[in-house]
């Protein structure tokens, strides 16, 4: 990963420091070019549709990426002193196994001790996003022949880096760049947001949570924090690893704080799977349910995320997995079967840099953006479209979501807006 880029103009003047690492692939080739290549890569692309792709063009292909698996967050908070206890009454076979299994990861990660010395930390990595491929049809099944396959894409994918800076689950600072489109995130333990090229900085609804990526092997004694009340609910084989698999459903009353008016949060689940080798995490799953109302039928999206995590390495007494991959389900359904859509994509990252208890890291580090508006107050529940639509974070309204047209070649764009409004304005995955 290169930190440094020199100054073009100029070969005595000082080189300039990264806000965002960028990866050794954009430099394969000679110097003079590899910084062309460079000045190319961090050129934001145009969000338009030139390609009448099923995705509406690389650009807004790009924003779908990063929209859906830039930034997830842990659907619901956790408590950052929170300890397991020996004691078992009370707590049901599942409960007890869970907190047994949690307790052998613990002691997998590197101990009570070396977790609980770590104050802040630091990571450093790059990730490759690609859309795999996007259906439309009645049965969206891979055996259908009736399905129409509206993209399949094989190429090398989007390149980029990030940087995570971490002080507890609550407090905490992401910055993602690829392809020339940055995504900033973070929270100062009071609120979570969220900052895109294409929209202001806007706040996540409900109590602040932890990023997602963290708990990717990167914070385990977060994820044991987060597993603490969960259940086993079986095993599983994973990779020919055989697995413990722990379950956990967000409360009623976490999806309420999430939902609004117009979107119902139905559920949102997360599983751990955990080796009954080494005891470490091997696969992260998460899975979410939301409802969005419209004026003639409510239109259900369902994501899926499961996460591969791999390559454990010992650091500073503490072990973190420094690379795995993504896989993402989009499912959209509930109008007629000839509208419903399945949109896959894949994320593979890897972890260049980490370290612990970084001197000098404040909290005054982690405050939001100082455009930042709250929901109620700027996300459009106050205003509208002119008729009767509520638009909500710079434009896209719930009409939209609930009457997309037909999904075909380049008339794509209402399936990125309809994404877009539900990663961002409603805030389900921020």
């Amino acid at each position: 990963m290169r930190t440094l880029c020199p100054n073009l103009d100029r070969d005595d003047a000082l080189e300039t420091v990264l806000e965002v690492p960028i990866p050794e692939e954009m430099f394969v080739f000679s110097k003079q070019k590899s910084w062309q290549n460079m000045k190319s890569w961090v050129t934001r692309p145009q969000l338009v549709d030139r390609t009448g792709s099923g995705f509406g063009g690389r650009g807004a292909e790009l924003q779908f990426l990063l929209g859906v698996i830039g930034a997830p967050l842990i659907p619901l908070p956790i408590q950052s002193d929170r300890t397991l206890d020996d004691n078992i009454k009370g707590h049901s076979i599942e409960s007890s196994i869970a907190r047994y299994i949690i307790k052998q990861y613990i002691a997998a990660s590197g101990g009570d001790h070396a977790l609980d010395s770590i104050d802040s930390m630091y990571a450093m990595g790059k990730v490759k996003m690609t859309a795999s491929e996007f259906l439309a049809g009645e049965d969206l099944s891979m055996s259908n022949a009736k399905a129409m396959k509206l993209k399949s894409m094989k190429g090398p994918g989007e390149i980029g880096g990030f940087v995570l800076w971490q002080k507890s689950p609550d407090l905490w600072n992401f910055e993602l760049m690829i392809s020339g489109c940055k995504i900033s995130a973070g929270s100062d333990g009071k609120v979570a947001w969220r900052q895109t090229p294409w929209q202001h900085s806007h706040a996540s609804r409900g109590p602040p949570r932890p990023l997602r990526r963290s708990l990717q092997g990167l914070d385990p004694r977060s994820t044991a924090n987060l597993f603490s009340n969960s259940i086993c609910i079986g095993e599983k084989t994973i990779n020919n690893e055989d697995c413990f698999v722990l379950k956990l459903e967000s409360e009623p009353c976490t999806l309420t704080a999430r939902s609004s008016s117009n979107v119902e949060i139905i559920r949102h689940t997360v599983w751990g799977n955990f080796s009954q080798k080494s005891g470490l995490l091997v696969q992260l799953e998460d899975s979410h349910l939301l409802r969005i109302k419209g004026p003639k039928n409510d239109v259900f999206w369902e994501t899926t995320m499961e996460s591969l995590v791999q390559d454990y390495k010992t650091i500073d007494g503490v072990n973190i997995a420094h690379s795995g991959r993504t896989s993402v389900s989009l499912f959209r359904f509930g109008e007629n079967k000839e509208r419903h859509t399945r949109t896959r994509m894949e994320e593979v990252w890897s972890i260049e840099e980490v370290d612990f208890n970084i001197k000098g890291l404040s909290n005054d580090f982690f405050l939001p953006p100082s455009d930042l508006k709250k929901e109620d107050e700027d996300c459009g529940l106050n205003g509208g479209g002119g008729n009767g639509e509520i638009l909500k974070n710079g434009g896209f309204s719930y009409k939209v979501l609930a009457d997309l047209p037909k999904i075909s070649g380049g008339k794509s764009s209402g399936k990125v807006a309809a994404i877009d409004e539900e990663e961002f304005g409603i805030d389900e995955e921020l």
